[in-house]
């Protein structure tokens, strides 16, 4: 009898307990969509993606909308969505209960911005990903210009580096290793302001300070382009200070283990 009484009694706390999780999710779903507690991860100043901007895209989508029940809230189209964003580079988009909800999104970092022989702009990102410029910001980056066909696509840096045919066609491998090597340097980002791919492959370094040209040549590898500026900086710390910042027309990085300068006067 005992053993009975103690069974009726479970399963009377079981179905007051899922008789609370209904109403409690009832309640759940009939509760009015708050704004979203967001969560924007941005590495350095860039800030390509802001709150106001997100909820202003996801309202245009009618993701999320005026005394929208959380029922009606779906996240999973949310996140998704947001994926897509071109300057998303990770989101998770989760409910809270009494109407809450968030979204914690990781922007992507931008490397450089490549201006195209179309007349088209994009960037680069540290994933070695490209990236559609936003009306909203303009990033203080590294630029990019001259002879590059390369456009904003799907394409990773990996997979030109994979392929031999994308490598001959494409430059964003080379602009990246470029972008990368300069980008953690501090000194060099202080330095080199622009870089610009002549007809004939080669990469020239556009100083902030003093008028020469930079001939860094082609760039292959990650490898390559540390090598060469190596060079440049021991050339600015031990050698451009005593000569004058004005005095060479190029300085030439293409040799190995040197470092060819000419100087303005052998142009007159």
């Amino acid at each position: 009898m005992k053993e009975k009484l103690k069974i009726a009694a479970w399963a009377l706390f079981a179905a007051a307990i899922i008789g609370v999780l209904f109403l409690a999710r009832k309640n759940q779903d009939e509760a009015v969509v708050l704004n979203p507690n967001v969560s924007i991860s941005v590495v350095d100043e860039n800030a390509f993606l802001t709150e106001t901007e997100l909820l202003v895209r996801l309202k245009r989508m009618n993701l999320f909308y005026p005394n929208q029940l959380m029922k009606n809230l779906n996240t999973a189209a949310i996140e998704e969505n947001i994926r897509k964003m071109h300057e998303v580079e990770e989101v998770n988009v989760y409910k809270q209960l009494g109407g809450n909800w968030g979204i914690k999104l990781k922007i992507r970092q931008p490397y450089a911005r490549i201006f195209n022989q179309f007349g088209e702009s994009f960037y680069v990102d540290s994933k070695g990903a490209t990236m559609n410029p936003t009306p909203n910001f303009t990033a203080r980056i590294l630029v990019f210009t001259g002879n590059i066909k390369d456009k904003s696509d799907t394409l990773l840096v990996e997979d030109i580096e994979s392929d031999p045919k994308l490598k001959n066609e494409r430059s964003l491998d080379e602009i990246f290793h470029i972008a990368k090597v300069i980008h953690q340097n501090p000194f060099l980002t202080a330095q080199i302001s622009q870089v610009h791919r002549d007809r004939w492959g080669d990469f020239i370094l556009i100083p902030r300070v003093g008028a020469q040209r930079i001939v860094l040549g082609p760039a292959p590898t990650e490898r390559d382009v540390r090598e060469k500026l190596k060079k440049l900086i021991v050339f600015y710390t031990n050698g451009l200070p005593y000569v004058g910042w004005n005095k060479y027309k190029t300085i030439n990085l293409k040799y190995r283990n040197q470092v060819v300068c000419t100087y303005l006067r052998d142009t007159l």
